[in-house]
C-alpha cells in the first residue's frame, strides 16, 4: 500500500508538472498576440483545464492503463515510469523543449515494464498461464486490432500519432487559414462555401449525439438540456460551437474594416485559447488517471487483497475502465485529483517553453492565432473521441506551423522546428530507457 500511494502522489505531481510544462501550449498564441496578459492567460488556460473535468470520459485513460500487461508487472515498475517521466519532463522544461509529457509517461511506462519483464524472464522464451510460450517483449500491448473495425490501439499506435497529430494540425490549421483568408474578400463564393460548411456540421452533430431515449439517468426534465448536457454529447456541441462561432465571423469578415477585424479576432482568441485548453486538460489529464488505474490494478493483482473487500465511493479503489459493453466507473478523487493538479500546474506558467512556441516556430498574429488554437481544438476532440493518447505539444506545434505555410514557407523557421522534430522523436526511447535503468536501481531495494 506504501508503494501504491507513493505512486498517486507522484503521478499527480507528474500531472502538476505536466501543466506548467505544457501551458505554453494553450497560451503561447494569446500572450504573443498580447490578447491576454500572461497572468490572465494561465488563470484562463487553468480554468478550462479543470471544467474538461465534466466535459471528457475516460477512454484515453484506458489506453493508457493498458500500455503493459498489468497481469504481469508489479508496482515498481509504475513507480519507475512514473520516475522517469519526471525527469525527463524536468529536464526539457528546463532547457524550453516543448516536448511531450504524454509520450514521456507511456515511454516510461513501458520501458520499465520490459526491463521487468527481461529481469524475471530472460531474453528466452517462457510458458505462460495459458500454455503459450511468450517473449519479454509481449509484455508491452504493442497493437490490438479495433472492435467491429474500429480504432486500433497499443503504442504503436500512439507512436503513429507522434506524426499523424502534428500532421493533422498543420492540414486543420491550413485550411481554417485559408478559409478564413477567403472569407475576407468581397464575393459570394466563400459565403456560399461557409454556409455549406454551417450546415454539415449542424448535421455531423446532430447525428452522433446520443438521443434522449438512450440516456440512463437525465440530468434536467426538458428534453433538450438533457441531450445537451449529456456527457458524450457536450464535446460534439461544443465542436459545433466552435466551428459555427467561426462561420459566423466569416460571414461577416468581408464588411469589417482592418481595425475591426482584428479586434472580433482577439475576442475569437479567447474562444479558441479556451477550446484548446479543454482539450488540453481532457487529453492529459485521462494519462495519468490511466497511471493511477494501472497502478491500483498492479495492487490488486499483487497484494491478495479481496476486490469485493475494498471500500467504494469517494476514497475506494473500485476502479473500472470502460468494458466491452461500455460500462465504466472511476471513484471521483481521482479524475477530481487529476484535473486540479493539472490545473494547478498550468497557473505555474512555463514561461521557456512560452517563448519557444510563441514566437520561435513563426511570427504569430491574431488572426494565425485563432487558426492554430481552432486547429488545434478541434484535433484533439477528434483523437480524444478515437481513445488516442496524443501529444498536446506535438498538436499545437503543428497547427503553429500550418498557419504559417500560409504565408509562405520560408516563414516558419525549420530549424527549430527540426530541433524540436528530434525532442519528439527522442523523447519515447530516451524516457524508455531511463525507466528502465531506474526499475533496476529501484529493485535492489525494493
Amino acid at each position: 500500500m506504501t508503494i501504491l500511494i507513493l505512486i498517486i502522489v507522484l503521478a499527480l505531481i507528474f500531472d502538476y508538472i505536466n501543466g506548467f510544462h505544457d501551458a505554453a501550449n494553450a497560451i503561447a498564441t494569446v500572450v504573443a498576440t498580447k490578447v491576454l496578459t500572461p497572468f490572465q492567460a494561465v488563470v484562463w488556460a487553468a480554468f478550462f483545464n479543470f471544467l474538461a473535468y465534466w466535459v471528457f470520459g475516460f477512454g484515453v485513460a484506458d489506453t493508457v492503463a493498458k500500455t503493459a500487461h498489468t497481469m504481469e508487472i508489479n508496482l515498481v515498475v509504475i513507480l519507475a515510469g512514473v520516475i522517469a517521466a519526471i525527469c525527463w519532463n524536468l529536464l526539457t522544461w528546463w532547457l524550453g523543449i516543448p516536448s511531450s509529457s504524454s509520450h514521456t509517461l507511456i515511454g516510461g511506462f513501458a520501458g520499465a515494464a520490459v526491463a521487468h519483464a527481461i529481469a524475471v524472464h530472460g531474453f528466452s522464451g517462457y510458458v505462460g498461464e495459458d500454455g503459450a510460450t511468450h517473449y519479454w517483449y509481449e509484455i508491452v500491448s504493442w497493437y490490438k486490432a479495433g472492435k467491429d473495425g474500429g480504432m486500433p490501439s497499443g503504442v504503436l499506435i500512439i507512436i503513429a500519432f507522434i506524426v499523424l497529430a502534428p500532421l493533422l494540425g498543420v492540414l486543420a490549421s491550413y485550411l481554417i487559414s485559408i478559409w478564413l483568408l477567403n472569407a475576407s474578400r468581397k464575393n459570394i463564393g466563400p459565403k456560399i462555401f461557409t454556409v455549406a460548411v454551417m450546415i454539415g456540421t449542424i448535421w455531423f452533430v446532430a447525428s452522433n449525439l446520443v438521443p434522449f431515449s438512450e440516456i440512463e439517468k437525465p440530468r434536467f426534465e426538458s428534453h433538450f438540456w438533457s441531450v445537451i448536457f449529456e456527457k458524450e454529447n457536450i464535446k460534439w456541441c461544443l465542436v459545433a460551437f466552435i466551428i459555427l462561432t467561426v462561420s459566423v465571423f466569416c460571414l461577416i469578415f468581408s464588411s469589417l474594416n482592418l481595425h475591426q477585424a482584428d479586434a472580433a479576432l482577439k475576442k475569437m482568441q479567447l474562444l479558441s485559447s479556451a477550446a484548446f485548453s479543454l482539450g488540453h486538460g481532457g487529453n492529459d489529464s485521462q494519462k495519468v488517471m490511466g497511471i493511477i488505474a494501472a497502478a491500483v490494478a498492479v495492487y490488486i493483482n499483487t497484494s491478495g487483497v479481496d476486490f469485493a473487500s475494498l471500500p467504494t465511493g469517494w476514497w475506494g479503489l473500485d476502479v473500472i475502465l470502460p468494458q466491452e459493453d461500455g460500462s465504466s466507473h472511476m471513484p471521483p478523487w481521482i479524475p477530481l485529483a487529476c484535473y486540479s493538479a493539472i490545473a494547478a500546474g498550468t497557473l505555474s506558467g512555463g514561461w521557456k517553453i512560452v517563448k519557444t512556441m510563441g514566437s520561435k516556430i513563426t511570427k504569430v498574429s491574431s488572426f494565425e492565432g485563432v487558426a492554430a488554437e481552432t486547429a488545434g481544438a478541434l484535433t484533439l476532440y477528434f483523437t480524444e473521441h478515437l481513445k488516442i493518447p496524443v501529444s498536446t505539444t506535438h498538436t499545437i506545434t503543428g497547427s503553429i506551423i500550418g498557419v504559417g505555410l500560409t504565408k509562405r514557407v520560408s516563414a516558419v523557421r525549420w530549424g527549430v522546428t527540426v530541433s524540436l522534430i528530434w525532442a519528439w522523436v527522442l523523447t519515447i526511447p530516451i524516457s524508455a530507457l531511463l525507466a528502465g535503468l531506474i526499475y533496476f536501481i529501484l529493485s535492489v531495494f525494493m
